[in-house]
């Protein structure tokens, strides 16, 4: 299979520091037509920049993680602002959101407040943001229906109600390897119940690799299992699920 675009990766992640040149020298061989690395603090995405101006088919989102709100300095959103006005490979604001998950993430309305302005230069740019939600359905549904920006709920996981009143509002809906798991039923009737022309596929790499991989190191190439099990949902074969949603992120990130 081919034209495989992965919309969400962290190729800067110490998990390829030994084979890093040697992997993204290969992805295209593979069949990977695009690759969005997205950064989690401003060194994380300088990295991604790096990475984006070093190889043609990718691509890089800079932000600041809701897990990496204490790595924030004093000017950082002005640096992260500029970046994503001057650098024509950096396309989006990512990964950006809110975790509720761990107790030792920063309190909510730091969360929150950081999301926002984080938000904010994506409105003012026009560039999508790659959202993170992790046990805050309720808080980022309210915030992005508020100040509606454009953009991609990351590696999904809510209910499909939700994710059809995020179509109706515009945003993308991001699956990947978590479909093809015995236990993936809410993620099975998101693929089942949403527009396909607000699906994306994702790794998350070097996370989340999809079954029989899982919990190996995830890369991009590994996105076709997640086609094939997509396509035996809605009953369309792999290559029609690849094409059409290479497509979508062409058209989600503005990029030929």
């Amino acid at each position: 299979m081919n034209n495989i675009f992965d919309t969400h990766a962290h190729y800067d992640d110490e998990a390829f520091s030994e084979d890093r040149e040697e992997l993204l020298g290969l992805l295209q061989t593979k069949g990977v037509a695009g690759v969005l690395s997205c950064g989690i603090n401003l060194v994380s995405s300088y990295e991604n920049l790096k990475l984006a101006k070093q190889y043609d088919y990718i691509y890089c989102a800079i932000g600041i993680h809701p897990e990496n709100i204490a790595d924030e300095r004093k000017g950082d959103l002005d640096l992260i602002k500029e970046l994503l006005k001057t650098e024509p490979k950096a396309v989006a604001v990512g990964e950006i959101g809110l975790d509720y998950y761990w107790e030792e993430n920063a309190p909510r309305d730091v969360q929150i407040d950081l999301f926002r302005r984080q938000i904010e230069i994506a409105k003012e740019l026009d560039l999508p943001v790659i959202v993170h939600d992790r046990d805050a359905h309720e808080d980022t549904f309210n915030i992005l229906k508020e100040m509606r920006p454009k953009g991609v709920l990351h590696c999904y996981s809510g209910e499909k109600e939700q994710a059809l009143q995020y179509t109706k509002m515009g945003f993308y809906i991001g699956m990947g390897g978590v479909v093809t798991f015995k236990n993936a039923r809410k993620a099975v009737e998101v693929v089942e119940s949403i527009p396909l022309d607000k699906l994306l596929l994702e790794t998350d790499c070097p996370y989340l690799a999809p079954v029989p991989h899982r919990g190996e190191r995830n890369d991009s190439s590994l996105i076709y299992l997640v086609a094939e099990k997509i396509g035996e949902i809605r009953g369309m074969d792999p290559q029609e699920v690849l094409d059409i949603t290479a497509e979508n992120a062409k058209a989600f990130l503005n990029v030929k």
